[in-house]
């Protein structure tokens, strides 16, 4: 598929998630495979004129990162139009505006979400940001601020007038903020709406079979994948391959998991340092347990772990503590295995909460920024 001038391998995005998806996670999924276009977590225009030394730190990129959207939030169009010529003058390749964001600190300055209550103000907005820069303009939002007011069609079809290359669109409403199950309806109506741009769909998709599904539901151009990453980083690579070939890869194993974790430490601790690297990993580090089967014991230092040593020594101490839930082969006994993870969609609510609550929680730190 393409954006502006960029032509990709994969239809697959990796979303914002505020607070995680920093340069050593993008990198780390992007080794794994699967996955040609990153994006920032949401920055404030201002906050990037000013050049605070936290926006700045939010837009740090790296070679390996080829294709990156820094996504800006705000209102004034002037600060919004000067942020994008900051993030040109840098080399990124595009900025993204938010339009989706829930969040009250947002909304409340007219950004995210309340950007899609006032049609005209924000059409004017981006027409200021596509006319000063060359790269492209993509634009993320959600269905509607509620049930009542959907106006994600009438959105997209003015931000497609106003030279906007792509939209990527949550299928919630402002109001259902991440409860409920997505509208994959809602996102057909956005993608009928539009003539020449790709739309990017984005929700609950956590397994190859949910991305197929909002492919085959909506007719989007492309799936965007933001917690389910986080749940299995190498839900690109093998949901890519479920694409071509119909065939599902099994899920990485624990070996697997232990080396990616290793190398996505090792990219916190280049990018930020050693002791608020390792203090920013303990939350992912859990993410990744998740998927271990029992490890109780590997959890409670993980909290408390400050350096690349100590985080060895817990491996260590784990893999033993581990041994007698291992069979002859050094597999998990079947009654120690995790669930498989499944598709939201073919789940009922009751049971979707259900498995949230112990299987595979919906993570309560990161929070797409959508």
């Amino acid at each position: 598929m393409r954006i502006g001038p960029y032509e990709f391998g994969s239809n697959l995005f990796l979303s914002p998630l505020a607070g995680y998806t920093n340069l050593p996670f993008r990198l780390a999924v992007r080794e794994i495979g699967g996955l040609d276009w990153t994006t920032t977590d949401l920055v404030n225009a201002r906050s990037l004129i000013e050049k605070s030394p936290r926006a700045l730190q939010m837009i740090r990129t790296a070679p390996a990162e080829q294709r990156l959207a820094v996504q800006l939030f705000g209102a004034v169009p002037e600060e919004m139009r000067d942020a994008a010529l900051i993030v040109e003058s840098l080399g990124i390749a595009s900025v993204d505006i938010n339009m989706g964001c829930p969040v009250k600190k947002v909304t409340g300055i007219g950004g995210g979400s309340a950007m899609m209550t006032e049609l005209a103000k924000t059409a004017r907005l981006v027409r200021g940001m596509v006319d000063a820069v060359k790269i492209p303009i993509t634009a993320k939002m959600r269905l509607g601020w509620d049930e009542n007011n959907l106006t994600a069609p009438d959105l997209a079809r003015v931000l497609e007038d106003t030279g906007v290359a792509a939209i990527f669109v949550h299928g919630r409403t402002r109001a259902q903020g991440f409860s409920g199950t997505v509208n994959l309806a809602g996102i057909r109506a956005v993608v009928a709406a539009v003539k020449n741009i790709p739309v990017i769909g984005n929700g609950d998709v956590t397994t190859p079979a949910a991305a197929r599904h909002m492919f085959n539901e909506t007719g989007c151009a492309g799936v965007s994948i933001g917690r389910g990453a986080f749940y299995n980083p190498w839900i690109f690579t093998h949901t890519q391959h479920y694409l071509k070939t119909g065939e599902l890869r099994p899920e990485a194993g624990y070996r697997e998991r232990v080396h990616v974790m290793r190398r996505h430490l090792d990219l916190m601790i280049e990018v930020f340092g050693e002791d608020h690297g390792c203090r920013l990993f303990r939350k992912p580090a859990s993410w990744y347990a998740k998927r271990f089967g029992p490890a109780k014991e590997f959890k409670k230092g993980i909290t408390q772990f400050g350096t690349r040593a100590e985080f060895e020594t817990l491996l260590v101490n784990y893999e033993k503590w581990r041994a007698p839930f291992l069979d002859a082969a050094g597999e998990l006994l079947p009654r120690f295995q995790p669930e498989p993870m499944m598709a939201s969609f073919m789940l009922s609510p009751d049971e979707l909460a259900r498995r949230r609550h112990e299987s595979i929680p919906v993570p309560k730190g990161p929070v797409d920024v959508w």
